[in-house]
């Protein structure tokens, strides 16, 4: 099954038209023609099943035969880390969370951070090819970068967590997680989180957790909490 992704299409609608990029890559590049059937999500969890009507590489025209919705897992993992140095490396993240499973992101600015500048657009791409490529139909929410300082100011609610190499008192990660419980798990950069930044993360409940005995670099790291939160929950 091939997926593709709209947020306007419309469950009270009767036919839905791609935009020129998506209609010339149907007709053209996938040679789909009249009396294909396609299936379509919103990134909400609404699965379309559509049929062409017309096969115009400019305006490609579908019929809506079937819409079903699709429920969301009990839990939720938010993973707030900082953006790599390496702008691929951000984006392997990306789209390796979003294949395994991944509700939201936020970009961090942290006192040590390499990179503080990202590109949404570019980023936004990606995480919907993933999401298609591994037929989910929920599209993960990017947030845009905020100070660490700033995030610790509206902590989401469920469990909290902070990663990192300092040898402090911390607990394993892969212990600290339950099944159907909301996630919040920060990932520092390169040079780690600041024993300052660990200390205001704390104050604001976020529990010290190591992921394991290898010290990781920041985009595995991240992979390897949202594989332990998959493990727990939907594999």
């Amino acid at each position: 099954m091939q997926l593709f992704y709209s947020r306007d299409i419309d469950n009270n609608s009767s036919n839905y038209t791609f935009n020129v990029e998506e209609s010339k890559h149907i007709v053209k590049v996938l040679r789909k023609k009249e009396g294909d059937i396609l299936r379509i999500t919103d990134g909400q969890g609404q699965l379309f099943e559509v049929q062409i009507a017309i096969a115009d590489s400019k305006k490609c025209q579908v019929e809506i035969i079937s819409c079903q919705k699709e429920h969301r897992p009990m839990h939720s993992l938010h993973i707030a880390v900082a953006p790599t140095k390496m702008n691929d490396r951000f984006e392997w993240f990306l789209e390796k969370a979003t294949e395994i499973g991944i509700d939201e992101i936020t970009p961090i600015i942290c006192e040590r951070s390499e990179r503080k500048i990202i590109k949404p657009e570019r980023l936004e791409k990606v995480i919907q090819s993933a999401m298609k490529q591994s037929l989910r139909t929920y599209l993960p929410k990017l947030n845009a970068p905020i100070p660490f300082k700033d995030f610790l100011t509206r902590p989401p609610e469920g469990l909290l967590f902070i990663a990192h190499c300092e040898k402090d008192e911390k607990k394993e990660f892969k212990r600290s997680i339950a099944p159907d419980k909301d996630i919040t798990i920060m990932i520092g950069p390169e040079g780690d989180f600041s024993p300052n930044e660990i200390a205001k993360a704390r104050e604001k409940q976020f529990v010290p957790v190591s992921l394991g005995k290898s010290r990781l670099r920041t985009e595995t790291a991240a992979i390897v909490a949202c594989t332990m939160v998959a493990m727990v929950n939907d594999w």
